[in-house]
């Protein structure tokens, strides 16, 4: 059957819609979901797709190169900046340490040094769409790990030049310089310091360009109100700026990482990143189905043994090498072994090198074959190999309380009409209040460093976690009249409001909350007294707002309460909607009848029924009365 190319979009998304979904439920990430997907409908399950998946696989790159402009779109070059010596120092060790090791071991398999230096080169990178996409899953890219893993796949990126510049000169037949995806046919013919110039005039066009020319034109875009020409702008600089690189011999994922980082300070950031988003992950996810596809399972159960072995080899190497350079660069062990485990697999870089060195005669068709399938199999082993890492490796060897011997709880009898379980900033300041108006409270933390420390401080506060109800009994929860939850963890807080509620329902909570969601489930679980972290800062920075720019004390002070009355009023009907769009709805209402009834009562104030007081006049007054007398 004649495949047209809308049956095939509809296999890819009908594969990802299905795939993707199931894999975030067992817990295993978009991106394994997108790599069973393209197992499953690739040659060696449903074969939808067959040998046009290679060719997929240079449009799905598109996928990386929109990836690395959202990134740079967040990395101001002052980050950059700072981060020069992970750049150079840690990603260039990298790149150098690992190529070494594999190329010598290459050579110790009796590998020609040609063929041993290439496959050092193109196993020493790893996969920037993987590592990224997962580390952004997790929300530890901003993390020791992931500043660091950002660092050498940048260095890798642009390492990827001079491999390719290398690739020629290795050559032992002639070399189609724009083999793969490399399109340097404007230039190609021009003697080396001319191809050199051209890269650096390519790339000072493309800074300066993004300082002074793009600002002005988005503006003008902006102004014509129409969301899809802006997005199809944003769209044009990703991929003008990939095909300038791609032109003059570099990485395109490296134009569009500069194209990102040129506008990182720009006030149009933060839009062309949610108007790219979409772009970026559809193209991601393509790209992954396209590796799950292009495995040659038919090599691999083959020659199963081998291939294994060379996978588990090559990514043994890499993690040992990386965990020696994160250790010289002061990385904890849990962050390292993120680091190190992270990086262990092949890069899609490896794709465009091993096809240039085929077509330079350095690597025969079965060589480039296996290096393929091992490239592959390593990506689709690096998502579970993380998530090995995450549940079972990371709890076991770096939780900082392991080598600690435990601590028996120390609660005593007490009979304090007040028992406050956590005792961090929030628990600390309403326990403070309370011992400064003589009111006794019996203190319970599960915190044994935070303990020792108020301690020192002369607080008496007990190691004992208040979620027992045993421990609770003892602390006197049968005679206390009220429990203050002031604990950090939302599932702790549920977990000992559902003991109260069992073993002591005449105890009154009052409990912590740390946003407006978090006050939901509370209030779902039968909570009455509910105190949001955030709530009475904000009001307050509100008043303090408005004082500053003119308006009278009691009128913003009056109105500060209005607020968080009608607030609190609506939380709990908030809190009872499920649907999403019900909810959007009601929060709209409920921000309109807020904005009446706030102007309403302006209205009233500014119309002299309530003149109310005012601080700044009444000082004012009395200063003047002073300076009389």
């Amino acid at each position: 059957m004649q495949q047209t190319f809308f049956f095939q979009a509809m296999i890819y998304l009908a594969a990802a819609v299905i795939m993707v979904p199931i894999a975030k439920k067992l817990g295993l990430g978009s991106v394994l979901g997108y790599l069973f997907a393209g197992i499953v409908i690739g040659p060696v399950g449903l074969h939808f797709i067959g040998e046009e998946g290679q060719d997929l696989m240079h449009f799905a790159e598109f996928g990386v190169v929109m990836l690395l402009f959202v990134i740079g779109l967040e990395l101001e070059p002052s980050r950059l900046w700072r981060m020069r010596r992970s750049i150079a120092g840690l990603g260039g060790l990298q790149v150098g340490a690992t190529t070494l090791v594999l190329a010598a071991l290459s050579l110790a398999l009796k590998l020609d040094w040609k063929q041993a230096l290439v496959l050092g080169m193109i196993l020493s990178l790893s996969s920037t769409a993987i590592v990224l996409q997962s580390l952004t899953e997790k929300g530890q890219l901003k993390s020791s790990a992931g500043e660091s893993s950002f660092a050498v796949l940048l260095f890798q990126d642009l390492a990827v030049i001079p491999m390719m510049a290398v690739l020629p000169l290795l050559a032992n037949e002639v070399i189609n310089a724009t083999s793969g995806h490399t399109e340097t046919g404007l230039i190609s013919d021009w003697p080396g310091w001319a191809q050199t110039l051209a890269v650096l005039g390519s790339v000072a066009a493309l800074v300066i360009a993004g300082r002074y020319l793009l600002r002005p034109f988005f503006r003008l875009i902006a102004k014509t109100g129409l969301r899809e020409i802006f997005t199809a702008t944003a769209l044009l600089l990703v991929v003008g700026a990939a095909s300038l690189m791609n032109t003059v011999g570099m990485s395109p994922a490296l134009g569009a990482f500069l194209a990102g980082v040129v506008l990182a300070n720009s006030e149009y950031r933060h839009e062309l990143e949610s108007d790219l988003d979409p772009f970026k992950g559809l193209l991601l996810g393509l790209f992954f189905i396209a590796v799950g596809a292009s495995i040659n399972f038919h090599l691999i159960l083959s020659r199963p043994w081998l291939i294994i072995e060379l996978v588990a080899g090559v990514m043994l190497v890499k993690t040992l090498v990386l965990f020696v350079l994160g250790r010289a660069f002061k990385l904890t062990n849990p962050q390292n072994l993120t680091f190190s485990l992270g990086l262990s697999q092949i890069g899609e870089f490896a794709f465009v090198l091993s096809s240039s060195a085929r077509e330079a005669g350095i690597l025969s068709q079965e060589s480039m074959d296996t290096l393929i399938a091992v490239v592959a199999l390593s990506m689709v082993v690096t998502p579970l190999v993380m998530l090995v890492n995450d549940k079972w490796i990371q709890p076991r060897i770096c939780d900082p309380d392991k080598h600690k011997p435990k601590r028996e709880h120390d609660v005593e009898a007490e009979e304090n009409p007040v028992i406050i379980a956590g005792f961090g900033h929030f628990g600390n300041t309403v326990g403070r209040f309370l011992r400064a108006n003589n009111v006794k409270a019996t203190v319970l933390d599960t915190d044994s460093d935070n303990v020792d420390l108020l301690r020192r401080m002369g607080f008496k506060v007990y190691y004992g976690d208040a979620s027992r109800h045993e421990l609770l009994e003892i602390a006197g929860a049968k005679q206390a009249k009220l429990i203050i939850i002031a604990v950090g963890d939302e599932e702790k807080r549920l977990e000992m409001i559902e003991t109260i509620k069992k073993h002591f329902p005449n105890l009154r909570m009052l409990v912590r909350a740390s946003n407006r969601n978090d006050a939901y489930s509370l209030m779902n679980a039968g909570m009455l007294h509910i105190y949001r972290e955030t709530l009475d800062t904000s009001i307050r920075m509100g008043v303090d707002a408005m004082k500053f720019l003119g308006f009278r004390a009691h009128e913003t002070t009056r109105l500060a309460k209005i607020f968080f009355k009608e607030d609190e009023k609506r939380l709990k009907y908030l809190s009872s909607i499920r649907n999403a769009d019900e909810y959007v709805i009601a929060v709209r209402k409920y921000v309109e009848e807020l904005e009446e009834t706030l102007r309403a009562d302006r209205d009233m104030l500014r119309s002299g029924v309530d003149e109310g007081w005012d601080e700044s006049p009444m000082v004012a007054e009395l200063s003047q009365a002073i300076g009389k007398e």
